[in-house]
């Protein structure tokens, strides 16, 4: 099959549609982030070339806002580095997530979901697909979901950049982009465990603000990741599995099947010796 075919393909394929759908409900937000964030890289100083390089070839905007101002102020070039780095040391979490569903492609493709890859992005992908393992639609899906988002993204930052000089601060931008952003949280709020990770996030990143280099980002994902792991292992308690007694030649009805995959039972099967 030729790229092009393949591609049409992906883009004809329901699980594209679903992506896109997923990720329409946070447009706005993600959109509004952009705006602001092209609109500061070019009141910061950065002529407009470089801030549409930036914005095309960086596309992560929690770690461009964190070193614009760097930027702006002739900070060394590794303590530029260093921020970056250790603002989007998540992604380190989410590719080894990636791996149990994106191992299997080539390194084009890999290097592809890396680029695309993000925090809501992340999230819609793991609510529909919560086992760690290929599928077939997973794929088309990720395409949908990535491309709506870096849309979403990059006509708002390049109309910031190119705007820039006729948008006044007076306007608020910034603040605008947070309310957007609490939106696309907020959204993504759907059970105990996520709710419970969001509050340990944000009191994290509160009391280590005084940290630099934005290290109270590290701070917050760590006892957010913390919180969650305690959780698990609390719920694995609390659910025991019970345990079933199967004779050597016997085979699993449906329903005891669907209570073994969803780890309520653990067969125990008989053994026989000659």
């Amino acid at each position: 099959m030729s790229r092009i075919a393949s591609i049409a393909q992906t883009l004809r394929h329901p699980s594209f549609r679903a992506g896109f759908i997923d990720m329409a409900g946070t447009s706005v937000g993600i959109g509004a982030w952009g705006l602001v964030t092209g609109v500061v890289m070019v009141k910061s100083g950065l002529t407009v070339g470089l801030a549409l390089f930036m914005s095309l070839v960086v596309y992560a905007g929690s770690a461009q806002l964190a070193v614009i101002p760097l930027m702006s102020v002739g900070a060394p070039l590794w303590v530029i580095w260093l921020t970056a780095s250790c603002v989007n040391l998540r992604f380190v979490i989410f590719s080894s997530m990636w791996r149990g569903y994106f191992a299997h492609l080539p390194l084009r493709q890999r290097l592809a979901v890396g680029y695309f890859s993000g925090d809501v992005i992340y999230v819609a992908f793991m609510k529909r697909f919560p086992e760690g393992r290929p599928a077939p639609e997973q794929v088309p899906y990720f395409c949908g979901a990535a491309s709506t988002n870096w849309l979403a993204w990059q006509i708002p930052c390049i109309a910031g950049i190119l705007l820039a000089n006729t948008v006044p601060l007076s306007w608020g931008l910034g603040f605008a982009g947070v309310l957007a952003l609490l939106g696309v949280l907020l959204s993504l709020l759907f059970d105990r465990a996520t709710w419970l990770a969001t509050g340990v996030a944000s009191t994290a990143a509160i009391a280590a603000f005084a940290l630099p280099l934005k290290l109270n980002i590290l701070v917050a994902i760590a006892a957010a990741v913390a919180a969650g792991l305690l959780m698990e292992a609390v719920d694995r308690r609390r659910h025991k599995p019970t345990v079933v007694l199967l004779p050597a030649d016997s085979v699993l009805p449906p329903e005891e099947l669907e209570h073994l995959k969803a780890g309520d039972v653990v067969p125990l099967r008989e053994e026989r010796h000659p």
